[in-house]
């Protein structure tokens, strides 16, 4: 069954909106650009714009792989929807992909 944070992020990723929410302890402001599921859990690949982390936050934002299971307070936020500078590496966040921002995506999605 999918959860309504899983609802939430997917809802976000369609309409290129940021998810304000609580992770590890810390509020962040996010951009869903890869969901799916590893080992049978929800994950989200997002881009974090905004908000704090244990790691620090870079200017600019960064990457960040969630399992939605730990996220609370999930909440649509107005901003800018951004999904990072182009990388090199492949994501290993997420092992199903369900759905991805990027519309070439080399993970082929489930769902478009």
């Amino acid at each position: 069954m999918t959860s309504a944070t899983y609802k939430l992020f997917e809802q976000a990723l369609r309409t290129r909106k940021q998810i304000a929410c609580m992770y590890g302890g810390h509020r962040r402001e996010l951009c869903p650009v890869i969901l799916g599921h590893s080992g049978g859990e929800e994950k989200a690949l997002t881009y974090q714009v905004g908000g704090a982390s244990g790691s620090g936050l870079p200017p600019g934002g960064e990457w960040r792989c969630l399992f939605l299971s730990k996220v609370s307070f999930a909440r649509l936020h107005e901003g800018e929807w951004k999904s990072g500078d182009r990388h090199a590496q492949p994501q290993g966040c997420v092992e199903v992909v369900d759905l991805d921002a990027n519309p070439e995506s080399p993970y082929s999605p489930k769902r478009k």
